[in-house]
Formats: C-alpha cells, sequence, structure tokens
C-alpha cells in the first residue's frame, strides 16, 4: 500500500468507502487469525497491521492451550485503527527519513 493510499484511507475514516472496505477486511482477517487459518496478505493491510494479526495466530496456533489473549487481539485493533487514522504511515515515514537522510541534510552534517 502507498503512502498517499494511507493517508487517504486515515482521511476517509469510518465512513469513507475504502475505510468500510478496510474495516471488513480486517475483520475477515482477524478471523482468519483467531480461528488458525493464518493471514492473508495483499488485502490492502499494511506491515503493522498484518505482524499485529500474525502475532494472534501465532499465539491461538503455538501458545499454551491456544488461548489468544485479550491483549494480542486489542493490540491488533490498535494498528488496524493506526492504519486508519495514518499514524502508522506516518511512523514508517518518519523511521525511514532517520534511516536515510536526505542528500541536503547528509551535506549539512559534514
Amino acid at each position: 500500500m502507498t503512502d498517499d493510499q494511507h493517508e487517504r484511507d486515515g482521511q476517509d475514516g469510518q465512513d469513507g468507502r475504502d475505510g468500510q472496505r478496510l474495516r471488513r477486511v480486517f475483520a475477515a482477517a482477524l478471523d482468519d487469525a483467531l480461528t488458525g487459518r493464518g493471514v492473508a496478505t495483499c488485502l490492502g493491510l499494511d506491515q503493522e497491521t498484518e505482524e499485529a494479526l500474525w502475532a494472534v495466530y501465532d499465539a491461538g496456533y503455538f501458545g499454551a492451550g491456544r488461548q489468544v489473549s485479550e491483549e494480542r487481539v486489542a493490540a491488533a485493533h490498535r494498528a488496524f485503527e493506526g492504519q486508519l487514522d495514518g499514524s502508522n504511515a506516518a511512523r514508517w515515514r518518519e523511521q525511514l527519513a532517520h534511516r536515510f537522510p536526505s542528500a541536503e541534510n547528509r551535506h549539512r552534517e559534514r
């Protein structure tokens, strides 16, 4: 998903068509993770959300008693809300900027 798509989804919020579609996709993906079917990729969910869903799946598949904690499910919901509000994308851009400073900033540091 591109940065522009992240921003649009965040701007659409709950009322936008893209936001509504992503909410349905997330609900289905969470159900798949909780029922041991894994996590499909290329659904339009960002990396943070997918990783949180995999943590839910892993807890159920590999966890003691195969019980998924409410905290893991809540973390998946928080990650998804971060996708919708654009905070995941903003954090990603900030991390990228720190890893790869612009040529202008590198020149100033010398």
